[in-house]
């Protein structure tokens, strides 16, 4: 697979971003300002990492992962009650786990494509 195109490494990346931005729209309480910026920018670099590295299969694995901190944090961080902001961590980090899933297999197709040449 060629470098730069999967679709969902780019959907990562726009996730990570938007996670990171929210904050500028979104009422934040508890800690939720530094764990979205810190959450999204890792995010979106991961994605960046992913999308120049399409045969890593382990950056799809951490996108799952960073996705899974984003649906915990609400209730880490003590913002799940302000819902405008508990929710932005939550649809990001539910579509993180999905798009990261979706992209476990053509990883792994890029990496044997990759380790047969």
């Amino acid at each position: 697979m060629k470098k730069w195109t999967r679709w969902q490494d780019w959907a990562v990346v726009a996730l990570g971003l938007y996670t990171a931005l929210s904050v500028l729209w979104t009422t934040q309480a508890g800690s939720s300002m530094p764990i979205l910026i810190t959450l999204g920018v890792l995010l979106a670099a991961a994605g960046v990492w992913s999308l120049a590295m399409p045969g890593l299969v382990t950056m799809e694995w951490i996108h799952i992962v960073i996705g899974a901190l984003l649906v915990i944090s609400p209730w880490v961080g003590g913002y799940a009650s302000q819902m405008g902001v508990a929710w932005t961590s939550w649809i990001c980090g539910a579509l993180a786990i999905v798009v990261g899933a979706l992209a476990i297999q053509p990883a792994r197709e890029a990496h044997r494509s990759q380790v047969a040449h």
